[in-house]
């Protein structure tokens, strides 16, 4: 067995800096008070001994464990194939890391995960949840409610519980929607299509409804459901080839959506953009510049989505950190921001 050194004490930073425990442990803990010099003197000495702080203890000082709850309302083998979680987790990532906290990733397959995860919640072991990729009859908005912790929601809430201070981040959706097709009417185009993503998730519902601003005399027959995801977009091209043979354009609620209907359409030796155009959502890199033709899209910042969910939950941390939270929102926060969203053209429209 190998013999390790013993881990520095707040009275060996004490001594080192010349200074009283108790300013050492207010330093270290992010009190005020402390004059600046004698703060200096104790980083000093913390750097010199490689002194970390006892979380354990420290969260008796603070009542903060520095830990997040990133909840994501879908099964791990959807989050780990769509860049749109990966760029969303990234933002996350890199805003909870600059301030020192840990990113706990929870996902929900099914039920007996949801109450894990409400369990887990209500258990103390974080300050505050990041949920996100709701649908409209997933229970985590009560669960959340019920572990009282504050949570910040990516995407606009589909629920009315009657309740005020619902914190939440999301894009544009409808908005760009309306933009994108405009975009493909304004080509001369007439058949204009749509392939929804999933209706019980209000991006998907927004985008439809964007749609329908600018389309409102559509066929029904012009609108196909997908799931937001690419082989959703090849069944959803067929259906509206199979009943629209004459249509000219497509708008596809997500990049992975168009995607696949780019594959029916070239499949169906359909030229992009001479025979249909082709527009998508979202804009993610690795998806929207390689698909054949590159992809005109809607841009939504989708890491800065991640990063503002983040720094609204952790700002509301620090207002509530002299008092504990009694419901999952902090009193006084904004209802919701909404991000803008732009038209990127490129090839396929």
């Amino acid at each position: 067995m190998t013999d390790t050194a013993p881990r520095p004490t707040l009275e060996a930073v004490a001594e080192r800096a010349g200074v009283s425990r108790a300013t050492v442990s207010r330093v270290v803990n992010g009190a005020h008070g402390v004059r600046d010099a004698l703060a200096d003197r104790v980083r000093r000495a913390v750097e010199e001994l490689g002194y970390v702080p006892n979380q354990a203890a420290r969260s008796l000082v603070t009542r903060r464990h520095d830990a997040v709850a990133v909840v994501a309302a879908e099964p791990e083998t959807r989050v780990f194939a769509d860049p749109y979680f990966a760029q969303q987790l990234r933002g996350i990532s890199k805003e909870l890391t600059a301030h020192d906290n840990q990113l706990v990733l929870l996902l929900t397959e099914g039920r007996e995960d949801h109450a894990r995860v409400g369990r887990y919640l209500a258990g103390g072991h974080v300050d505050g949840a990041l949920v996100f990729s709701l649908h409209l009859d997933d229970p985590l908005p009560g669960l959340v409610r019920g572990a009282g912790v504050p949570t910040v929601f990516g995407g606009r809430p589909g629920w009315d519980d009657g309740r005020d201070g619902v914190v939440y981040v999301d894009s544009d959706n409808r908005g760009g929607a309306r933009a994108a097709v405009r975009h493909l009417a304004g080509l001369g185009r007439t058949r204009i299509a749509h392939i929804t993503g999933p209706l019980d998730q209000t991006s998907a519902a927004d985008r439809l409804a964007g749609f329908r601003d600018v389309r409102a005399d559509a066929d029904a027959g012009l609108v196909a459901r997908g799931d937001f995801t690419s082989g959703g977009g090849e069944r959803a091209m067929r259906e509206l080839l199979d009943r629209n043979p004459d249509l000219d354009a497509v708008f596809a609620a997500n990049d992975l959506t168009a995607a696949g209907a780019l594959r029916v359409l070239r499949e169906r030796g359909r030229r992009v953009p001479d025979d249909v155009a082709v527009v998508g959502f979202d804009d993610m890199l690795p998806v929207a510049e390689e698909t054949d033709p590159p992809l005109t899209t809607v841009r939504q910042d989708i890491e800065g989505l991640g990063r503002l969910m983040a720094r609204l939950l952790l700002r509301g941390l620090d207002r509530d950190t002299a008092a504990e939270p009694t419901d999952g929102a902090s009193a006084g926060a904004p209802s919701g921001v909404i991000l803008p969203t732009t038209l990127v053209r490129r090839a396929s429209a």
